[in-house]
């Protein structure tokens, strides 16, 4: 079902990927992973990919939820959501898995807009995780949750699977 998320920002949806879509995510997790690359070794397979192994898990599972982000109609990234956190191990924490905007589109308030639709799409209490040494992403995410909540929110420095992440906490309030 492809509905677009509540949100203010003209020209930018989110929408629910439907299995039919998981060509289009796939092909945007190469290029996510590929900027990744830059910050840990993921390691390009024989045929040229990356690939994403966990990807069909968001038709088959009900707690996971793979979002498209359009501006203007156009295909801007994606977003991937899943109940439980990475880090914690907390089973009612949203997780914001894995978060992509294609460079044209960054700067520009598209991410800022798509993590608050998602956020507001889902309320409760949330977990963003940042590799430390992507400081870029991390100054995204304290810029993003101050504009959702209105709050600087601090993150704490965990290790998990032998990288050092930066973790963000928030809440999202159900609205109304």
């Amino acid at each position: 079902m492809r509905e677009p998320a509540q949100e203010s920002t003209p020209g930018i949806e989110i929408l629910s990927a439907v299995r039919e879509q998981a060509p289009v995510l796939a092909n945007l997790l190469e290029l996510y992973a590929h900027d990744f690359s830059e910050f840990c070794d993921v390691e390009i397979g024989q045929d040229g990919r990356f690939g994403y192994q966990s990807l069909a898990l968001y038709w088959s599972q009900p707690d996971r939820h793979p979002f498209l982000v359009r501006v203007d109609g156009k295909l801007a990234g994606f977003v991937l959501v899943k109940k439980g956190s990475e880090i914690s191990g907390h089973e009612n924490v949203w997780d914001m898995v894995e978060f992509f905007v294609i460079r044209r589109h960054r700067r520009r308030g598209v991410g800022t807009a798509a993590a608050s639709a998602v956020w507001k799409r889902f309320p409760g209490l949330w977990e963003v995780r940042v590799m430390k040494s992507n400081v870029a992403a991390r100054d995204f995410w304290a810029r993003s949750i101050l504009a959702f909540t209105g709050e600087v929110i601090h993150p704490v420095s965990v290790e998990a699977a032998g990288q050092l992440w930066l973790l963000f906490s928030l809440e999202s309030r159900r609205s109304g």
